[in-house]
């Protein structure tokens, strides 16, 4: 069956609601892991400025489609599904880049894992935050209200970004003191590690509450 003018005009309408300015800037940001990870692994100066400049973009937007959302009423149930799915691909295909190529850092000597801890850390949590979100908006109710966001989960966000972007920068070996900074890097990816698994407990308590109740 062909399209009349009027199922046109809805097929439009729809795909029109569907992808928002906000959610075309959530894709764009799936769309850019490729090119992180093809720019990871380019052995020139500009790789790892390449790299830092991708994350650095696809960071902002997180901040921005959120906001273009709010003020602009662009919501839509597709860009709230869409959105953590992006953060949390980007974080992760960062943190298993850094895996494969860790840093040097002489303050904390020669540690294989140095990176890996925190990283298996923060993608656990991630999987099983998801599996918990989705479980609580089958439920609905308070159960969907104590896995909101809070401010622990946005801590956890931020340190986890500026711990990444120095960690990609730092790549760059013409970068003076970059020991010392790549220090500063793996500490604060500790402390948001740290802040991820904690954030998981707080919500757990709080599903535990609701069903105790």
């Amino acid at each position: 069956m062909g399209y009349t003018p009027g199922n046109k005009e809805d097929h439009y309408r729809k795909s029109a609601k569907l992808l928002t300015l906000p959610t075309i800037l959530t894709i764009g940001r799936v769309l850019a892991i490729p090119l992180l990870v093809t720019t990871f692994y380019v052995d020139s100066w500009w790789g790892p400025t390449a790299t830092t400049g991708i994350f650095i973009a696809a960071a902002i937007t997180d901040w921005l489609d959120g906001y273009l959302a709010r003020k602009m009423n662009l919501r839509t149930a597709f860009g709230a599904f869409l959105d953590p799915v992006a953060d949390k691909l980007m974080v992760a295909a960062t943190l298993i880049l850094l895996c494969t190529k860790p840093l040097e850092a002489s303050v904390f000597g020669q540690l294989p894992c140095l990176l890996t801890v925190p990283s298996i850390a923060i993608i656990g949590r991630e999987i099983t935050m998801s599996a918990v979100r989705e479980w609580a908006a089958s439920q609905g109710g308070k159960l969907s209200e104590a896995v909101a966001v809070n401010n622990l989960g946005k801590w956890k966000t931020a340190t986890q970004m500026i711990a990444l972007t120095i960690l990609l920068l730092t790549r760059d070996r013409s970068l003076s003191g970059a020991g010392t900074v790549v220090a500063s890097g793996v500490i604060l990816l500790y402390v948001s590690a740290w802040l991820a698994v904690w954030s998981l407990v707080v919500y757990m308590r709080k599903v535990s509450k609701v069903l105790l109740m």
